[in-house]
């Protein structure tokens, strides 16, 4: 997901979209969009392996996968390829806010930094500085969006694949908020920040970094 994410984003920057008004928001949420939709398949089998547990421990729907490859073979048999998409009209709103929101955000966060003067210019911990700033972004912008995929993966399905307790994004969103309050869209905060402030963080230090090490060996090239 994450590499066709900063291909993407990279290829954007590249041809000078993301110097127009808004150009890194709609970029981020366009790459992330295409990301979310290669990963799909394997965060669907992610969801499910991890849901899964003894009868008298489980919480929500029991897929009974045994491993990755059995996972993969009951989803194509029952339901079709397509089936391997399961749940990607949640995952695909999800990654596009985050990568809108992490991607624009580190972008303004680094240029801030470095207007400060805090750090040496092209100081890794310039890049560190934003990627911390623009992870506090990411998760709350992503967690309703999180906590919808999730339910929307894990959810059962009949014999065409249609969920039986969501019909889809806004179908879920409008039943959490009715039935347990807007604030269960924020079930799990720290522990989502947890995963993905750290991965926010990481992810646009070496981007940044391997990115100013292809600019230095491409004009060493020139």
């Amino acid at each position: 997901m994450n590499g066709v994410r900063f291909y993407c984003y990279s290829l954007a920057c590249q041809a000078g979209l993301t110097q127009q008004p808004g150009g890194t928001v709609v970029a981020g949420a366009v790459a992330g969009a295409l990301g979310a939709f290669v990963g799909s398949p394997a965060y669907l089998i992610k969801t499910q392996l991890q849901a899964q547990t003894v009868a008298a421990m489980a919480v929500g729907h029991q897929h009974n996968h045994q491993t990755v490859l059995g996972a993969l073979e009951t989803i194509w048999r029952q339901q079709g390829l397509l089936g391997l998409w399961q749940g990607v009209g949640g995952a695909v709103p999800r990654v596009m806010v985050g990568s809108a929101a992490q991607l624009a955000t580190f972008t303004s966060a680094k240029a801030w930094v470095q207007k400060q003067q805090w750090l040496p210019e092209d100081s890794w911990l310039v890049a560190l500085a934003g990627g911390m700033i623009s992870s506090i972004a990411v998760v709350v912008v992503m967690t309703p969006f999180d906590v919808v995929s999730t339910r929307l993966y894990n959810q059962p399905v009949d014999r065409t694949g249609r969920g039986q307790l969501y019909g889809g994004l806004t179908d879920c969103m409008v039943k959490i908020w009715r039935q347990e309050g807007p604030l269960a869209l924020y079930k799990g905060l720290g522990p989502a920040y947890l995963r993905l402030g750290p991965h926010t963080i990481l992810s646009m230090l070496f981007w940044d970094e391997l990115r100013k090490l292809a600019g230095r060996a491409q004009h060493q090239g020139t």
